[in-house]
């Protein structure tokens, strides 16, 4: 089976717990549970295992000092006009666009095709479909989201396991952060 992965860092639990406490008031949304709250680094989808194997050496080289994040509203993604994820901002800061950066550099260093997609720091709380209820009140709530600040002192990658009930993510290495 080919390791589907990607590279995040996981809020600790007191924020999960506050998002989790968000998490309602939209009929029919998939809402995340508590093992999938994560901000994604960098998605990379299906990997042959050397490639994977090359991925987790070359992730170890990059250094970076902690740095403070904060959970900073809502909003979401659209695809056509319509809705597919409601998310939890993360306040952009300069350490986490460098480390953003540098994870993108060694990605593409060990062969994988450069992220088109703008880097915007989220936290995905729920998948929508067609079905999901109106969405305005949940955004109005959540609007201001502002969730005390955290100290990141280290980076995942993890292995996204594809099962019927939804993802389930696992932690393959972890890389602390000096």
């Amino acid at each position: 089976m080919v390791p589907r992965l990607f590279i995040a860092i996981r809020p600790p639990q007191a924020i999960r717990s506050s998002l989790l406490d968000a998490m309602q008031g939209v009929e029919r949304a998939r809402w995340q549970d508590d093992g999938q709250l994560h901000l994604t680094l960098r998605f990379l989808g299906e990997t042959n295992h050397h490639r994977a194997n090359d991925l987790a050496s070359a992730l170890a080289t990059i250094s970076a000092p902690p740095f403070a994040l904060s959970v900073r509203g809502s909003g979401i993604f659209e695809r056509k006009g319509t809705a597919h994820t409601l998310w939890a901002g993360v306040q952009p800061s300069e350490p986490l666009q460098r480390l953003q950066a540098r994870i993108e550099r060694v990605c593409q260093q060990v062969g994988f095709a450069p992220e088109t997609r703008k880097f915007v720091p989220h936290i995905t709380l729920a998948r929508l479909n067609a079905s999901a209820g109106p969405l305005a009140q949940f955004l109005a709530r959540t609007g201001d989201l502002r969730f005390g600040e955290w100290m990141v002192d280290d980076f995942r990658l993890y292995e996204s396991h594809l099962d019927p009930g939804g993802a389930r993510y696992e932690p393959v290495v972890r890389y602390p952060l000096a």
